[in-house]
């Protein structure tokens, strides 16, 4: 079940006293993920398969949603697609926690969502470009050489 404040929340207590090996997939698709107070994702969807092991429940999750970006050579903003795959495992205790430090909460939810956003972060670029061609802007008038031209423009110029 998904809460509104939590939307990326699953049970996973049914998978505690499993057998070994046994999964589930859970399937998310929210129009808006919101980060509050600094991220905003559109059109989120993905998986996230938890499967009991051993150690603990191994989560991987593949997700995909868009970001808008501020184009770093024209400050044009943007959509922005982002994809992020990973594999972190919530131990059952101490003995087989890893770096991730993730153990399997007590009351038989995990939340996903800020394991969800470190991911999705990691993926937006540094320097984000709205397309391979973009001219950027005049240094001199801020002119988006995208647009129009100015008499400043000499050339083919990239201010990547």
């Amino acid at each position: 079940m998904n809460f509104s404040r939590f939307p990326l929340r699953i049970n996973i207590g049914f998978l505690i006293n499993a057998p070994v090996g046994t999964n589930r997939d859970f399937e998310f698709e929210l129009p808006t993920l919101r980060y509050h107070p600094d991220q905003e994702f559109h059109d989120f969807k993905g998986t996230a398969r938890v499967t009991r092991t051993q150690q603990g429940l191994f989560v991987q999750g593949d997700f995909e949603t868009m970001v808008t970006s501020e184009c770093v050579r024209c400050l044009a903003e943007f959509v922005q697609p982002l994809q992020t795959t990973f594999s972190e495992l919530y131990a059952f205790d101490q003995r087989s926690i890893t770096e991730s430090n993730l153990l399997v909460p007590p009351d038989g939810y995990i939340d996903l969502g800020p394991l969800v956003r470190e991911y999705l972060i990691l993926e937006i670029p540094i320097r984000p470009i709205c397309r391979e061609d973009c001219k950027g802007l005049c240094p001199i008038c801020g002119e988006d050489w995208n647009a129009s031209t100015c008499e400043h423009q000499h050339g083919s110029s990239s201010q990547d």
